[in-house]
């Protein structure tokens, strides 16, 4: 799949960049060049490889150090009150926040 002048038009007016038709060209050619390498990469056979957790844990055995998930500080209703006090709008010890979709 190739983008033609039209589509990075239209990328750049979504993105909201004005773009001169030299930039145009240039971002063209770029995102030609992204898009190829993503289908070169999508044609890899991947059947079979199991995913990294870690880029070198295919060379050698890594252990992630992962800190502990405890809490670490106590709730209060003082504390609640205090981060609650920043907020345009609380109900019920909760965040208020426009609704966003209907």
């Amino acid at each position: 799949m190739a983008l033609n002048d039209k589509d990075v038009a239209r990328i750049a007016r979504l993105a909201r960049i004005e773009l001169t038709p030299d930039q145009r060209t240039i971002a063209q050619a770029e995102l030609n060049g992204i898009l190829h390498l993503i289908e070169r990469l999508q044609s890899v056979d991947t059947q079979g490889v199991e995913p990294l957790a870690h880029p070198l844990s295919a060379h050698e055995d890594i252990v992630l150090r992962l800190r502990e998930d405890a809490v670490t500080e106590a709730s209060s209703e003082a504390r609640r009150q205090e981060l609650l006090a920043n907020a345009p709008d609380a109900q019920d010890g909760l965040f208020l926040v426009p609704k966003v979709l209907d």
